[in-house]
């Protein structure tokens, strides 16, 4: 089964940046279906790196799901713009996960990377936010 447009809602988040990470995603077809949920902990890193890992994570959901195309949905401006080609990625902790991205994104027929505000990802938010939860320090 072929899914037309995912939609991917994502968000990371760490607990001292870098410190205890964890990632959060909701991917939705379409007409607003869930189809998966992550929610899980990476690790030490940075907050912005776990912001990459999301949206890695969701892309591979997506290609999993046999998506012909997706609509990343970040609430993280720096990730959005980097992807989307106005930032260049300069921090050299990011290059790697930028690379996965774009690498990840040549899977889909289309792609579309926006900035949403914070109150849009709430779902993504609170599953990043449960995964840290339990993260023990």
């Amino acid at each position: 089964m072929e899914i037309e447009k995912a939609v991917l809602y994502t968000d990371g988040a760490s607990r001292g940046n870098p410190g205890p990470a964890a990632i959060g995603a909701v991917i939705k077809d379409g007409h607003g279906k869930v189809l998966a949920r992550i929610s899980k902990r990476i690790g030490r890193t940075t907050n912005n790196q776990a912001e990459y890992q999301a949206v890695i994570a969701a892309l591979e959901e997506a290609v999993r799901l046999g998506a012909a195309g997706v609509e990343i949905k970040s609430d993280s401006e720096l990730v959005v713009k980097q992807v989307s080609g106005r930032y260049r990625v300069k921090h050299p902790a990011l290059k790697p996960l930028y690379q996965q991205v774009k690498e990840l994104q040549s899977s889909f027929q289309n792609c579309i990377v926006a900035s949403i505000p914070r109150r849009q990802n709430r779902e993504a938010d609170r599953l990043c936010s449960d995964a840290l939860g339990a993260t023990v320090d």
